[in-house]
């Protein structure tokens, strides 16, 4: 038995073309994106790159190595060792520049040695597993092809394997459902269970405080109170309304919807000035920031209505279950609307619809375009909507000539409008006519510009006339690897600061201003809210 084929050099052995190939994944997993990373994270998606290149450049090996002639072969490993060396000198020096300019771009500091600890952390470890398994699996491959004999045994085998590889994709869809259940099925351990008739779970609710799950918990057991409001505004306020209805408060959306619309009417919420209709994340979440600004704009005169579709983040949901957000805001608008409508006109709240996220997808898609959501709704706030998004799409595609991509006009702003940063409210200054339908869209936010049509087609967005300040100017599209950065970010989209990404607390306040005006604020109060608001601790990612 040759050195080479023995059991003991199998394991350390590094292929040569396995290297090669998986240093140039490693060096494009590293290329400027959207939004930077953590060091550990970083160093984390380096590793899994530098395996598949090293599987794709193993094989790829096979065949050239048995076209270069055997005294060849030194020179080749002498130049091959000297390129190699250049090459992680240069991949590292690349990394930290990239990944720092991108940093630059969005406000954040730069790396420095303890993130560059960080990053081979998360990268020599897993590579060294990663390898490991892939030659163990190789191993194993080789024993079944000796045992099977034949090649309609080994087609049986490899049936066998594909069979095993989809049941454990099976395992861990379930798992997945599993895990994030027991992380949000359960009420906060910070939140407190309410004892006001204006809060589900509260006085006289039939809704139970063990049904609402993480974050409805959260919602309910959180907010403003009037005394609060009042303090930070100088205006009288009220107990603002929270209702919600948790996955376990019904079995069904329609269900669902009706306990919410139940809900209402026993709080009074029809006899507020502003009610809004919220769509939640993937895990029942609403972001603290949106809801919170409109409680202080109007003096606590609201009352905001969500319930909850799904345990899991809004990138599971929609993989697993992409209807669930569409079905529960199509049963909880009509359910709303319906009682809402039999309301005198000149006596009834504002109908305001809002949605984050996924939750903005789910509320778009109650509608059939723009004339149908500003003839049911007195307003809509959509927030970092999905690309995916079939009314965004639609109001996108028809933009005026010459707005950028990532902050439209469409017919000069009479119907609905986009803000990306502090100030854009002013830029038309044209009439925009109710109900008003707004945008928040951030230049730098994955979940947004994300759409497979990124894995064969550079986007509009990175084309230097279109291209947003904040997009780092070293990003450049490469087929499917820009596709895969853009879906890696979204994991991050609320790890930077307001004013990038998928983090909205620049402009939440200003947002709900131009749509449902505010109780007569003077200047003063509104600063004083949005600051406020800026100051709310920072979102983490991976949980909405």
């Amino acid at each position: 038995m040759k050195d080479s084929d023995s059991p003991r050099r199998r394991w350390w052995h590094v292929d040569p073309g396995g290297a090669l190939g998986g240093l140039l994944l490693a060096v494009l997993s590293a290329t400027p994106s959207l939004l930077p990373r953590a060091a550990l994270f970083q160093g984390l998606i380096t590793a899994v790159a530098f395996a598949v290149g090293y599987g794709v450049g193993t094989a790829a090996w096979l065949g050239i190595r048995r076209l270069v002639p055997m005294r060849s072969r030194p020179i080749l490993w002498i130049a091959y060792g000297v390129l190699w060396l250049v090459a992680v000198g240069a991949l590292s020096v690349l990394a930290v520049a990239w990944q720092n300019e991108v940093r630059r771009a969005v406000e954040m500091p730069p790396l420095d040695a303890v993130d560059l600890a960080g990053f081979l952390l998360g990268f020599l470890p897993v590579v060294v597993i990663l390898i490991a398994v892939g030659k163990l699996n190789r191993r194993v491959f080789r024993a079944l092809q000796r045992m099977s004999g034949t090649p309609v045994a080994l087609l049986g085998t490899l049936t066998a394997l594909i069979a095993g590889i989809a049941a454990t994709v099976l395992v861990v869809m379930f798992g997945v459902d599993a895990v994030y259940k027991g992380l949000n099925g359960a009420p906060d351990a910070e939140a407190v269970e309410p004892s006001s008739e204006f809060r589900s779970a509260g006085a006289g609710s039939a809704i139970r405080w063990e049904d609402l799950g993480r974050h409805g918990s959260a919602f309910i057991g959180g907010g403003p109170t009037a005394s609060e409001i009042t303090a930070l505004t100088g205006v009288e306020a009220k107990d603002p309304i929270r209702v919600y209805a948790g996955l376990e408060s019904a079995e069904t959306p329609e269900a669902r919807a009706q306990l919410v619309v139940d809900e209402l009417e026993r709080t009074g919420a029809f006899d507020r000035s502003v009610l809004v209709v919220a769509t939640t994340t993937g895990s029942g979440w609403l972001e603290a920031q949106t809801v919170d600004a409109i409680e202080y704009l109007h003096a606590g005169d609201t009352a905001i209505a969500a319930m909850q579709y799904a345990y899991t983040p809004s990138w599971v949901s929609f993989l697993f279950d992409p209807d669930a957000p569409v079905e529960s805001a199509r049963a909880l608008f009509d359910a709303v609307e319906e009682r809402w409508s039999r309301l005198p006109a000149d006596d009834r709240p504002e109908l305001i619809v809002y949605g984050l996220s996924l939750g903005a997808h789910g509320g778009q898609a109650v509608f059939d375009g723009l004339g149908d959501l500003r003839s049911r709704a007195d307003g809509a706030m959509f927030v970092g909507s999905p690309n995916g998004s079939a009314l965004w799409r639609t109001l996108q595609g028809a933009r005026d000539p010459g707005s950028p991509v990532w902050q439209p006009v469409l017919a000069d702003g009479r119907e609905v409008r986009w803000i990306s940063r502090a100030g854009d409210e002013s830029l038309l200054p044209g009439p925009w006519s109710e109900p008003r339908v707004l945008y928040l869209q951030h230049a730098t936010d994955p979940v947004t510009w994300l759409t497979p049509e990124l894995i064969w087609s550079p986007p509009e967005w990175l084309d230097p006339s279109q291209r947003a300040d904040d997009v780092s100017p070293e990003m450049r599209w490469i087929p499917v690897v820009t596709a895969v950065q853009v879906g890696i970010d979204m994991l991050g989209g609320e790890a930077v600061p307001a004013r990038h990404g998928h983090n909205f607390g620049d402009v939440v306040t200003t947002g709900w201003r131009e749509v449902a005006g505010d109780a007569g604020l003077d200047q003063a109060a509104v600063d004083r809210i949005q600051e406020e608001i800026e100051g709310y601790a920072p979102i983490q990612p991976y949980l909405e």
